[in-house]
């Protein structure tokens, strides 16, 4: 079960500044809330949308637990969304300060995965939002165009559940990273 899962979450403290640096304080374990009637996992993605240019999208299996069976949710972002949303929580500032101590060689490859993770985190943060306004038992797409403005105010009120996600799924260890 992975960390987005509604068993458990870890969190880490906001950023803050000292002395004209920024700081990233130490990671904590934020308590699980009680158990979710849905069981979710990633099934795959993020993945390009065939036909449609920059849009990708990740696919859930969702089981409830009264349903006998599970669906899958297709749940799709667009890349101006994810690059609004990375600017509305400054995802690119935490990330360099994330990976300020790893090796040159190594960065890039962080990176690229780093943002995977992101788009993962942000999808998931709109298929909560679904789940909590009530789904179907049938497999389908939450649309690009479906909520924005709920999806910006839950990944917004999330942000340290995607940076500490992000953060544990690169095994990296964010304390004490001070930018220059």
């Amino acid at each position: 079960m992975g960390i987005l899962s509604s068993h458990g979450r870890a969190v880490n403290e906001m950023t803050f500044g000292v002395g004209g640096h920024a700081t990233m304080r130490n990671m904590a374990i934020e308590h699980a809330p009680e158990p979710s009637q849905f069981r979710v996992t990633l099934f795959v993605g993020p993945q390009p949308v065939e036909g449609r240019p920059f849009t990708r999208s990740c696919v859930f299996n969702v089981k409830k637990r009264s349903w006998k069976g599970g669906i899958q949710v297709s749940v799709v972002v667009t890349q101006s969304q994810i690059d609004s949303l990375s600017a509305d929580i400054d995802f690119p500032r935490w990330l360099t300060l994330a990976l300020v101590n790893l090796a040159d060689e190594d960065r890039p490859s962080q990176q690229e995965r780093a943002h995977e993770l992101f788009i993962e985190a942000i999808c998931w943060c709109k298929l909560d939002l679904a789940l909590q306004s009530g789904i179907t038992q049938e497999n389908q797409c939450l649309s690009n165009d479906r909520g924005i403005a709920k999806v910006r105010g839950a990944v917004i009120e999330r942000t340290n559940f995607i940076t500490s996600y992000v953060a544990s799924e690169l095994d990296l260890i964010v304390k004490d990273v001070i930018a220059p």
